[in-house]
């Protein structure tokens, strides 16, 4: 039985009962959490003050590493360059479940006045550079380490198997290397022995208090791609223009011409989605027309076939528009991140175990977010479940916190135990129940 209510855009879901299939969290997860919080917070003070970027995780990944290690076990490192992958065998047969956590850090420089703040400094596309974890991928990390232990505990009641995926690069690998989700797939982090059927994942985020824990079935996150527009003009002097073709003013009319993709061919009713240009380049001089212009921009989608649309789209606008003015147009589109894509059924599931951790009234329905998560391409391939746990301090208001990437981005602590909670008895509940 559901009770929803509209709150700040949120839709606050009231589920009164397990719903069919979710087996009751047992008793002992809240105490074993609890017991393991001073552990779970040293740890990601620890990660939090030597933060390093992606496919250069080498101190974290071996902090994770000897941690699996002394709990038994079967430990393997160097996964897509610094991954650490375990498996935890219960005493008992059963289904196998993945867990999955990210690891790497953000080229920020911290500005939060904490005792561990990151001082660490680094070079990054060849400029120094601050790095922090500035979106809560520190936090993950501990979380993970701390459900681990519970579980290595808990090993004798356990009916399956849980294979632990700590994650590089999810932020993305550096040029020219592959990384992330995408590369341990290819690896075959989810085809080796054991074959896990389904994957949980959390994130810490700003856009709720701490205590709260949100979800959403189906599209939760965009897909995300990035694409060029080359145009190519002819330079001529810009008090005679006439004898030129202007890839400046040809530019301005293609970058007009994208905002309509969204506005007049994209059915909004079904599915949103975003084309924004970040910038526009060309030309060094007030009296020179340049011979070509450079834009870029970002593509944010939540449906496969209006992504394909809007691809199609901005190359059919950009290359008409550059022919009208008898410039060309070069169009390219690097594919991202896909669509973090809730499986509806393990979803439902999902929910009101969720439900049982965060208590009544603190389960909500999110809004979809356009912002992109690597976990998507773990989803493409098992039924996977990708939920929020707020981490910011209740006496902040949401509309004046610091967003995920900020350098002043904090995470009230107290959101550890809470993500902890609610990832191991997502493990739990999943073995029981399956």
């Amino acid at each position: 039985m559901t009770r929803k209510l509209l709150l700040g855009g949120l839709a606050v879901l009231t589920l009164l009962a397990p719903g069919a299939g979710a087996a009751d969290v047992p008793a002992y997860v809240k105490a074993d959490v609890k017991a393991l919080e001073p552990k779970i917070l040293a740890w990601r003070r620890d990660i939090h003050q030597h933060p390093e970027l992606g496919n250069r995780e080498t101190r974290t990944a071996k902090l994770v590493a000897d941690h699996l290690k002394k709990l038994g076990m079967e430990v393997q490192t160097g996964v897509a360059h610094t991954g650490v992958v375990a498996v935890l065998k219960g005493a008992k047969p059963g289904p196998v479940v993945a867990l999955r956590a990210d690891m790497d850090a953000l080229p920020v420089t911290e500005q939060v006045d904490l005792p561990f703040a990151s001082k660490v400094k680094t070079t990054y596309n060849g400029q120094e550079v601050g790095v922090m974890h500035a979106c809560g991928h520190d936090g993950h990390v501990a979380i993970l380490m701390g459900v681990a232990e519970l579980l290595a505990k808990r090993r004798a009641e356990l009916p399956g198997t849980v294979k632990f995926i700590f994650q590089p690069a999810e932020e993305g690998a550096p040029d020219g290397e592959e990384g992330g989700a995408e590369l341990m797939i290819k690896q075959g982090v989810l085809e080796s022995e054991p074959k896990p059927q389904a994957i949980f994942g959390l994130h810490l985020g700003s856009a709720y208090h701490a205590g709260t824990i949100a979800y959403r079935p189906g599209p939760a996150m965009a897909a995300a791609d990035t694409f060029k527009i080359i145009v190519k003009g002819r330079q001529a002097h810009g008090g005679r223009p006439w004898t030129g073709v202007d890839p400046l003013v040809t530019s301005a009319q293609i970058l007009v011409g994208l905002q309509t993709i969204v506005s007049r061919n994209m059915e909004v009713i079904k599915e949103p989605a975003v084309v924004t240009v970040g910038a526009l380049n060309g030309g060094v001089r007030s009296n020179i027309i340049p011979d070509k212009a450079e834009m870029v921009g970002t593509i944010r989608t939540f449906d496969e076939e209006m992504r394909k649309e809007v691809h199609a789209r901005i190359r059919q606008v950009a290359t008409n528009i550059a022919e009208s003015a008898g410039a060309t147009a070069e169009v390219s589109i690097e594919t991202g991140y896909p669509v973090t894509d809730n499986d509806r059924d393990l979803t439902g599931w999902a929910a009101p175990v969720l439900q049982q951790v965060a208590g009544p009234g603190k389960l909500v329905v999110g809004s979809k977010t356009t912002g992109a998560e690597d976990f998507s391409f773990f989803q493409k391939k098992i039924p996977g479940f990708f939920f929020w746990v707020g981490a910011t301090s209740p006496d902040v208001g949401l509309d004046k916190v610091p967003s995920n990437h900020s350098p002043l981005f904090k995470v009230d602590e107290s959101s550890l135990t809470i993500g902890a909670e609610a990832l191991a008895s997502l493990t739990v509940s999943w073995l029981e129940s399956h």
